[in-house]
C-alpha cells in the first residue's frame, strides 16, 4: 500500500520554521567551521598576525575546457537586473530559444505551466531544459515546473544558458540543454541594497539584502516581495461580472554562507523558503505555489577537484478552477505536497594539464501525490474526491574527459542512469467516501545510457570552430503521469503508461571574438526528442498525454555582442522548423503546440559612470498555436521594453522601468476564442541602493 494513502490531506503550503532556523544555523557553523580551520576558536583570532590569502569563490568548480564546444551563452548581472518586468524569466527571454509553455510570466500565469525549454522542443507545460541554482535541480518534484518567482535577479552573479542534451551531473533533466543560476558573491552584491519600485497600477516590487564577512568567508541573507493588482488578462469584449485582474502576492526569502575550511577546501549553504498565490481569469480562480529548500555544498579546488552537494525540498501547489460558462469552482486541487531530495559527487583527478577527467555519481528523488475535489457547477455539491501520486527516482554514474591537442580540444561523454517509477497510484471517492475508482500501477525501472561528445578548433584571430553531438533523457513528472487538468473547457487527461523521453541530436558552429569589444556566435542543429511527450487532442473538449513518435526541431541560433565605450549591444536570434511526428494522426508534421518558428531580442544599452544604466529592448516572438491541430492562433508580437538608472549619489539611484511601451496585444491563450492577454504597457519608477 502507498504510504501516503491515509485518506487525509495535509496542506504543507505554510513556511516551516525549522527550515529557516536549519538555514541559520548552517550559516553559523559555516562561521565556526571557518575559524576552526585555522585552528583556533573564533574568540581567539589575532588581527595582529599575518594569515595567508584564502580567496573564496562560492561557487562550483569552473566548467571544463571543452565546455564551449557546446552553444553556450551567458548574462551577466547588469543584463539580468536591467529588465522592463525585473523578471528573471524575462531576462531568460534574451537567449533566443527560450521559452515557456505560454508568454506569461510569473505574475499572470498558472505556476504549473511555467516550464523552461529551448530549441522550441516545448508542446507540454513541463522543463525539457535543466534548470539549476547553485548547483540544485530548481524544478518542482511533482509538476516539473521552475518557481521563477522565488529566483530573484538581484541576487545571481550570472545565467550560464547551454542548448543541447547534456550527460553530466543531473544530465537526466538536460534534454534540451541546460540552464545555470550562478549566486552572487559579497563583493558584487555590496554589503547592503535593495529597491522600492511603484508602478501606474499601484503595484509594487521591493528587495533588500544584508551582506557580510563569516570569518574568512561570507554570508547574505536576501528578500524579495512582489505584490499587485493586477491587469484584466480577459479582453474588455469578453468581460463578466465574475471577470478578475491578475491578482498576485509573491515574497521569497534566502540564506548563504561561504566558507572556507582549508586553503583549498570551501563549504557552502543556502536556505530558500517562497511563497506566490495568483488568481487568473475569474474571482476566486485562485492558485499557490510554495516551497522550501535546503542544500549543502563542499568545493575542493586542490589537486584533487571535487564538488560535493546535498539537497531537500519541499513544495506545494494549490489551484481552484472556475467554470467560464456558470463562473462557480468546479474543481479545487487543494493540496498537492511533494518532496525532492538529492545530490552528487563529482571528482577532477590530476591526470595532465592537457587533460581534465571528470567521474561522479548523482541521485534525484520525486515524491509526490495530489489532493482534490470535484465540485458540480449546478448545484454546488462534491461530485468526487480525488488522491494521486507516486515516486520517481534517478541514479546517474557519469564520466567525461577533454583532451587538449595544441588549437584542437577534443571531449567525450558517457553517462548511464538507473531510473524507477513506482507506487503509483490513483483513487477517486463519491462526495460520501465510497470508492467509484481505484487503481495501483505496476512499478517500473530500467537503464539508459547517455552520450556526447565534440570537437573545439581554435583557428586563430578570434576565431573558433565548434561541432557536437549528444543523447540524452528524461523522465515523464508525477503530474504528466497521474494528475489531470482543466483550462476550462478543455480537460487533459493524465497518462500513467507514459515512456521516458529520449533526445538524439547534433549540431555545428562559429564563434568569433577578434577583441573583448566584439562577440559573434552561430550554430545550426537538428535535435530530435523521441518519444516526446504531448497533449493530443482527442476531441473537442478532451487532451491526454501521450508519447508521440517524435519532436523533430532544425533551426539556427545567433548571438552577437558589442561594446563601444559605454555603449552596449546584446542581440539573439533563433529561427526553428519544429514538427510533431505521429504517423496517421491528424496532427503529423504540426507545430508543436506554444511553438513559435521566429524568436529574436536586442537590447542597446548606455553606462553611465559605475551604477547608471540606460537600456532599451526589442523582442520578437513569431506565431504559435494554442493545440497540436493548429486551430487556435496566437498571433506574432513584438514588444519594446525600457530600464533607466540614474545615480543620485554614490550608493542611491532613481530608477524607471518600462513594460510593453507601445502596448502590444500579447495573445497568451487562444482555446476556441476564448483568449487571455498578456502584460499591457506598465511604467514603474522607484529607488534602488547598492549597485
Amino acid at each position: 500500500m502507498h504510504r501516503f494513502r491515509s485518506g487525509k490531506s495535509m496542506r504543507v503550503n505554510q513556511i516551516k520554521p525549522a527550515t529557516l532556523f536549519v538555514s541559520a544555523a548552517c550559516i553559523s557553523a559555516l562561521c565556526a567551521a571557518d575559524a576552526t580551520a585555522q585552528g583556533v576558536e573564533p574568540a581567539e583570532v589575532d588581527p595582529s598576525v599575518e594569515e595567508p590569502a584564502i580567496v573564496v569563490i562560492g561557487t562550483g568548480l569552473p566548467p571544463s575546457p571543452a565546455s564551449s564546444a557546446y552553444d553556450t551563452q551567458e548574462l551577466d548581472s547588469d543584463q539580468l537586473i536591467s529588465t522592463g518586468s525585473g523578471r528573471i524569466e524575462d531576462a531568460l527571454s534574451s537567449v533566443a530559444g527560450f521559452q515557456q509553455f505560454r508568454r506569461s510570466d510569473s505574475r499572470s500565469s498558472n505556476p504549473s505551466a511555467q516550464g523552461a525549454t529551448l530549441r522550441s522542443l516545448g508542446g507540454n507545460a513541463t522543463s525539457r531544459a535543466l534548470v539549476l541554482l547553485d548547483g540544485v535541480p530548481m524544478a518542482d518534484p511533482f509538476f516539473g515546473f521552475i518557481p521563477f518567482s522565488a529566483i530573484a535577479p538581484e541576487r545571481l552573479a550570472n545565467v550560464v544558458v547551454t542548448r543541447g542534451g547534456g550527460s553530466g551531473p543531473f544530465g537526466a533533466g538536460a534534454l534540451a540543454g541546460a540552464i545555470e543560476f550562478n549566486s552572487a558573491d559579497l563583493e558584487t552584491l555590496g554589503k547592503f541594497g535593495g529597491h522600492l519600485y511603484v508602478n501606474d497600477r499601484g503595484e509594487t516590487e521591493s528587495t533588500a539584502h544584508l551582506a557580510g564577512n563569516l570569518g574568512r568567508g561570507f554570508g547574505v541573507v536576501s528578500g524579495r516581495w512582489d505584490r499587485g493588482k493586477g491587469f484584466f488578462t480577459t479582453p474588455q469584449a469578453e468581460r463578466v461580472d465574475a471577470s478578475a485582474r491578475a491578482q498576485y502576492d509573491s515574497w521569497s526569502v534566502q540564506a548563504r554562507g561561504v566558507a572556507p575550511l582549508t586553503d583549498t577546501i570551501e563549504l557552502q549553504a543556502r536556505g530558500l523558503a517562497y511563497d506566490d498565490r495568483r488568481t487568473l481569469r475569474f474571482e476566486g480562480a485562485d492558485s499557490s505555489s510554495s516551497g522550501q529548500d535546503a542544500s549543502l555544498r563542499l568545493v575542493g579546488r586542490g589537486e584533487w577537484k571535487f564538488d560535493a552537494l546535498a539537497y531537500v525540498q519541499a513544495r506545494n501547489f494549490t489551484n481552484v478552477v472556475v467554470s467560464s460558462t456558470r463562473f462557480v469552482p468546479v474543481l479545487d486541487q487543494r493540496n498537492t505536497p511533494a518532496t525532492g531530495l538529492g545530490g552528487k559527487f563529482e571528482i577532477r583527478p590530476p591526470v595532465g594539464d592537457n587533460n581534465v577527467l571528470r567521474l561522479g555519481i548523482d541521485y534525484r528523488r520525486s515524491e509526490g501525490e495530489l489532493y482534490e475535489t470535484a465540485i458540480s457547477a449546478f448545484t454546488g455539491a462534491i461530485s468526487e474526491r480525488r488522491n494521486a501520486g507516486g515516486v520517481n527516482t534517478d541514479l546517474g554514474i557519469f564520466v567525461e574527459d577533454d583532451l587538449l591537442l595544441g588549437r584542437l580540444t577534443l571531449t567525450a561523454g558517457a553517462r548511464l542512469d538507473r531510473y524507477t517509477i513506482r507506487e503509483g497510484f490513483y483513487t477517486a471517492r463519491n462526495a460520501a467516501g465510497a470508492v467509484l475508482l481505484e487503481e495501483t500501477y505496476s512499478d517500473r525501472a530500467g537503464w539508459t545510457q547517455s552520450f556526447r561528445g565534440g570537437a573545439l578548433f581554435d583557428a586563430g584571430g578570434g576565431l573558433k570552430l565548434r561541432a557536437a553531438a549528444y543523447t540524452a533523457l528524461r523522465l515523464p513528472t508525477l503530474n504528466e503521469l497521474y494528475r489531470p487538468f482543466v483550462v476550462f473547457p478543455v480537460t487533459t487527461n493524465a497518462n500513467a503508461a507514459l515512456a521516458n523521453e529520449r533526445l538524439e541530436g547534433f549540431e555545428a558552429g562559429i564563434d568569433f571574438s577578434p577583441s573583448d569589444a566584439l562577440a559573434f556566435s552561430a550554430t545550426a542543429f537538428d535535435n530530435r526528442v523521441k518519444g516526446a511527450i504531448a497533449n493530443v487532442t482527442l476531441d473537442a473538449v478532451t487532451r491526454e498525454r501521450q508519447n508521440i513518435d517524435a519532436i523533430h526541431a532544425r533551426g539556427v541560433e545567433a548571438n552577437a555582442g558589442l561594446e563601444l565605450g559605454a555603449v552596449r549591444f546584446d542581440g539573439s536570434i533563433a529561427y526553428t522548423d519544429a514538427a510533431a511526428e505521429q504517423a496517421g494522426a491528424a496532427f503529423d508534421g504540426n507545430r508543436p503546440s506554444q511553438t513559435p518558428a521566429w524568436v529574436g531580442s536586442a537590447t542597446l544599452s548606455y553606462r553611465i559612470g559605475e551604477t547608471g544604466r540606460v537600456a532599451a529592448t526589442v523582442r520578437h516572438v513569431g506565431k504559435q498555436f494554442e493545440d497540436d491541430l493548429e486551430s487556435d492562433v496566437l498571433p506574432a508580437v513584438t514588444t519594446l521594453d525600457a530600464y533607466v538608472q540614474l545615480p543620485l549619489s554614490r550608493d542611491i539611484s532613481f530608477v524607471m522601468r518600462g513594460e510593453n511601451l507601445t502596448d502590444a496585444e500579447i495573445v497568451t491563450r487562444n482555446q476556441g476564442g476564448s483568449i487571455d492577454l498578456g502584460t499591457p504597457r506598465t511604467i514603474w519608477f522607484g529607488v534602488k541602493l547598492g549597485r
